[in-house]
């Protein structure tokens, strides 16, 4: 993911057109919104449209636009989202499930700078930068026949790959931790973080949906959980990502949660000794964090949630 927010962090100070590629739920529209905004167009639009959300007809009209009469219901002109973007950013997603004929009027607007609205004989210029998003093997699709070869080039100035969960599951305590300080409040609870036992289920789970998955089962499980809840324990997860329990298959009933919490007493009581030691020791989070092998943000919420004080983080004088 580092490697995608510097090549992001690069290219956003370009026009260059950009193809973001990754599976559904990674994230890409966050950052096309990441390009225009921290570009030198922030100040104009940002324009979305997923382009297998319309039919074809519909698709066209909504991006360039139409005159009065084009079509039966065409009552009045109307401008398509490349002129309404004009001076800012248009962003396409699914632009793999486009057809053939919608591909060749992007590859013009690509390629001349201009549009020509349905019913019209003029073209209408427009200086838009184009982000592009897909979850399709792209190269594929050319490779069969389903995309132009000529539009892939034209679109994959940069291509920018935005990896599944699975392959980066050192990022899912921050992501988690992340979603849950968003909506717990919004749901009243008082959750601040996780089990050791909850996370490793969150860590070891495939996460076929990526980071809107993530996001979607930690909203879940703020919005089933008690009042006075603190922590999300294993109990909490959906059953397909905690596993089926102890004697599930044969019908027995689960264990006491005593040992659970009993244990997990002892895990935050060895986790606070070794935060305050390597505070002392270190006299800084980052420093203490990186002792730790832990990001600092997550340093951070552990210090909070086990109510460790400025004072016992102070280094001991000598």
């Amino acid at each position: 993911m580092q490697k995608v927010f510097d090549i992001t962090h690069k290219v956003a100070e370009t026009d260059a057109t950009v193809l973001i590629t990754g599976e559904t739920g990674t994230g890409k529209d966050l950052i096309a919104r990441a390009l225009h905004y921290t570009g030198p167009r922030k100040e104009a639009r940002f324009v979305a449209q997923n382009c297998a959300a319309l039919p074809e007809t519909l698709l066209e009209s909504e991006l360039f636009g139409h005159r009065r009469g084009a079509f039966t219901g065409a009552h009045a002109d109307k401008k398509g989202l490349f002129e309404l973007a004009n001076g800012g950013t248009i962003f396409l997603d699914e632009i793999g499930e486009t057809d053939p004929s919608m591909q060749v009027r992007l590859l013009r607007v690509l390629q001349d700078g201009e549009v020509r609205p349905l019913g019209s004989s003029e073209t209408v210029q427009c200086s838009v930068r184009v982000v592009a998003a897909t979850h399709r093997e792209i190269r594929r699709e050319v490779d069969e026949g389903r995309f132009r070869e000529d539009l892939y080039y034209r679109m994959r100035v940069v291509e920018i790959r935005i990896p599944p969960l699975r392959e980066r599951r050192e990022d899912v305590p921050a992501l988690a931790h992340h979603f849950l300080d968003k909506v717990s409040p919004r749901m009243g609870r008082k959750l601040t973080g996780f089990t050791n036992a909850a996370m490793d289920r969150l860590i070891a789970y495939e996460w076929p949906g990526n980071v809107r998955e993530l996001e979607n089962e930690i909203e879940r499980i703020s919005a089933l959980a008690g009042h006075d809840d603190e922590a999300i324990g294993i109990e909490m997860l959906s059953e397909h990502i905690r596993g089926p329990g102890p004697g599930s298959a044969i019908g027995l009933s689960p264990p006491s949660a005593v040992p659970e919490r009993d244990m997990n007493r002892a895990v935050d009581e060895l986790k606070r000794d070794m935060i305050i030691e390597s505070m002392r020791f270190s006299g800084s989070k980052t420093r203490a964090a990186e002792r730790l092998g832990i990001p600092r943000q997550s340093l951070q919420k552990m210090i909070k949630r086990l109510e460790i004080t400025q004072a016992e983080l102070a280094p001991v004088e000598k």
